[in-house]
C-alpha cells in the first residue's frame, strides 16, 4: 500500500480524531503501529471491519502481527438485536388541587396485580393553581405525598399484592422535612447520574439503532458522558419518613426513574428493578403554556429515555381550559407549541449516534394528560345522550376526535376506542356530575372526556383503555396498558461491545513494541 494512500486515509480520519496530521507514514505496519492511542485505533478498527479502508487485505497478511489483527477483527461476530415486548402502564389523573390523604388506596389505580414492567404516571393540578403557586414558589408537599403512596403500592413488603387487598399504610402520614433528594435516592436502585449517562459506543451507535443505542461504557468513561447534575427531580423538601422508604433495595420490585413537578403538573416513571440497568439517556424538558402563554400553570413535562436500544418519550400535559366555542383552537395551539418547543439536552458524545432531541424523533411516544377537549354540545343535549348510554353519538361530538380527523392536531397519532363515560366534571366524593344538584349548579360543566392517552410510533399495541372510579377528585383517572417493543441485544444484557472493550480486545493482537 502506498504512502500516498495511507496519507489520504489519515486525512479522511483526521476530522473525527481531532489530532494533528503526521505525514511520515510509508508502510502499513508503520501506519497501524502509530495509531495505538485509544481514540484513533477504535475508529480505525471500525473502518477496517466495515470495508471503509479500501486497500488489499493481502498486504496486511504479509505481516504476521497484522494478519492476526485483521483475522481477529474480521471474524468476530457483530452484536445482533431482536425486538422484545414489555408491558407499560400509563395513567393520567387531574387531582383537582387536592393533596392526597393517608387513606387513599392506589392499588386499583395502578392495577398492581398486573405487574407491568414500566409505570408512567402523570398528574395535573396536584396543587391549587393560584397566584402563589404559579408566580411565587410551587408547593412540593403534595408531589412528595403522591410519590410516597405510589412507592407503597408498587413496593409493598409482600411479593404480590392481591387485588382488593388493603395497602400496608402507616396509621398516619407524618410529613417531615428531610431532603427529598435523599428520599428519591432511596426509591432508586441506580443513581440518577447513571440513568442520565450516555452509553453509546463511539463506533457502533449508528450501525445498530436509528436513534439510539445502549452500549455500556466502562467505569472510567461514565463521568465523561454523564450530566454534571446529580439530581433535578424538581420536588421540594417534604416526605413521609415512615411510608416512603422501603426496607432495603433488595426488597424493591420497582425503582424510581424520575419524578418532576412544574406547578401543578407532576410526572413520575418507575421501572422493574431488574430492568433499570437498560435505562439510559434520561432527560427532562418543560414547556409552560399558562399565564402569558409561558407560565407553568398549563403546559407539559416531557421525559426522554433510552430503554435497551429504543428511544421512548412520555409527555404529561395540561392544556388550555374552557368550553366556549373556539377554545379548542387554544388547545390545538398548545399541542403545536409543545411539539415545537420541547428540546432535550444533547448529552450524547458519540459523533455517529442520533439520540433524539425532539419529541417526534423518538421511536415510541406516549402523550397523556388533561387535554381539556370538550364535547361540542349543550349541557342538556349531553346529559340526554349520557342518560341513554349513546356513547357513539356523544363521542362524534368530541372536540379531540373532530380536530384529529380534520388534521389540525395530533396528525398520525392513535388513540384506543373509548368505552367509558366522560371523566369530567364530578362533584367531589360523588358519582354525580357537577351541576346535577342545587348545591353544585354554580360549578356545572358539560361532561367531557378531558383526560386522554394517545401514542405515536410503531411497535405499540394497546391492551386496555379504561377509567378508574376513585371519587378523590372532580376528574376520574384514565389508565392504559400497552405492549411495547424494544430492540434488545441477543444476549438480553447490557454487556455488549463497547469502544473500550474493543480497544482492550484488539491490543492483544497488536505488535508489542509500541504498547
Amino acid at each position: 500500500m502506498s504512502g500516498c494512500t495511507l496519507r489520504n486515509a489519515w486525512i479522511s480520519l483526521q476530522p473525527l480524531m481531532c489530532i494533528p496530521f503526521k505525514p511520515s507514514f510509508s508502510c502499513t505496519n508503520c501506519f497501524l503501529s502509530s495509531i495505538l492511542d485509544y481514540n484513533f485505533k477504535v475508529y480505525a478498527l471500525f473502518l477496517i471491519r466495515n470495508s471503509i479502508f479500501l486497500f488489499p487485505i493481502a498486504e496486511a497478511h504479509s505481516d504476521p502481527p497484522l494478519k492476526s489483527l485483521f483475522s481477529h477483527q474480521l471474524s468476530s461476530p457483530m452484536p445482533i438485536s431482536q425486538v422484545q415486548s414489555f408491558r407499560v402502564f400509563v395513567a393520567t389523573w387531574n387531582a383537582g388541587g387536592k393533596s392526597p390523604h393517608s387513606g387513599l388506596n392506589l392499588d386499583d389505580f395502578l392495577q398492581v396485580h398486573d405487574e407491568s414492567d414500566i409505570y408512567v404516571l402523570g398528574f395535573q393540578e396536584i396543587v391549587p393553581l393560584n397566584a402563589g403557586n404559579v408566580l411565587v414558589a410551587e408547593d412540593s408537599e403534595p408531589a412528595a405525598k403522591w410519590l410516597a403512596l405510589i412507592n407503597q403500592s408498587l413496593n409493598r413488603s409482600c411479593s404480590v399484592a392481591s387485588r382488593g387487598s388493603k395497602p400496608a399504610l402507616c396509621s398516619s402520614l407524618r410529613f417531615q422535612k428531610p431532603s427529598l433528594k435523599k428520599v428519591c435516592k432511596s426509591f432508586r436502585t441506580e443513581s440518577r447520574r447513571r440513568l442520565k449517562t450516555c452509553n453509546c459506543s463511539p463506533i457502533l451507535g449508528r450501525k445498530y439503532s436509528k436513534d439510539c443505542c445502549v452500549w455500556p461504557p466502562s467505569t472510567n468513561m461514565t463521568e465523561e458522558y454523564c450530566s454534571s447534575e446529580e439530581d433535578e427531580d424538581g420536588l421540594g423538601n417534604y416526605v413521609s419518613s415512615e411510608s416512603s422508604t422501603p426496607a432495603s433495595a433488595s426488597q424493591m420490585k420497582y425503582s424510581l426513574i424520575t419524578g418532576k413537578q412544574m406547578v401543578g403538573i407532576f410526572v413520575t416513571v418507575w421501572v422493574r428493578k431488574e430492568l433499570v440497568q437498560h435505562v439510559s439517556h434520561l432527560r427532562i424538558s418543560n414547556v409552560g403554556r399558562g399565564i402569558l402563554r409561558c407560565l407553568g400553570n398549563k403546559g407539559c413535562i416531557s421525559v426522554s429515555m433510552s430503554f435497551h436500544q429504543t428511544s421512548f418519550c412520555f409527555i404529561c400535559s395540561h392544556l388550555a381550559s374552557g368550553e366556549k366555542e373556539g377554545d379548542e383552537l387554544k388547545r390545538n395551539s398548545d399541542v403545536i407549541e409543545i411539539l415545537k418547543n420541547t428540546q432535550f439536552s444533547r448529552i450524547c458524545k458519540s459523533p455517529w449516534s442520533r439520540i433524539p432531541e425532539k419529541i417526534m424523533e423518538h421511536d415510541r411516544v406516549i402523550w397523556l394528560g388533561d387535554l381539556n377537549y370538550r364535547i361540542a354540545l349543550s349541557y342538556s343535549e349531553t346529559r340526554k345522550l349520557l342518560e341513554q348510554y349513546k356513547w357513539d353519538n356523544l363521542f362524534d361530538k368530541d372536540q379531540l376526535k373532530i380536530e384529529r380527523e380534520a388534521g389540525r392536531v395530533f396528525k398520525g397519532w392513535k388513540e384506543g376506542k373509548i368505552y367509558f363515560a366522560p371523566t369530567y366534571k364530578y362533584s367531589y366524593n360523588s358519582d354525580t356530575y357537577a351541576g346535577e344538584t342545587i348545591e353544585t349548579q354554580k360549578k356545572r360543566r358539560t361532561p367531557a372526556w378531558c383526560d386522554r392517552i394517545l401514542w405515536y410510533g410503531d411497535g405499540i399495541r394497546q391492551l386496555s383503555y379504561r377509567r378508574g372510579e376513585s371519587r378523590f377528585s372532580d376528574h376520574r383517572p384514565v389508565c392504559a396498558t400497552f405492549m411495547i417493543g424494544a430492540q434488545v441485544s441477543s444476549d438480553g444484557s447490557r454487556k455488549a461491545s463497547s469502544g473500550f472493550n474493543m480497544r482492550v480486545e484488539s491490543e492483544e493482537h497488536l505488535p508489542l513494541t509500541r504498547r
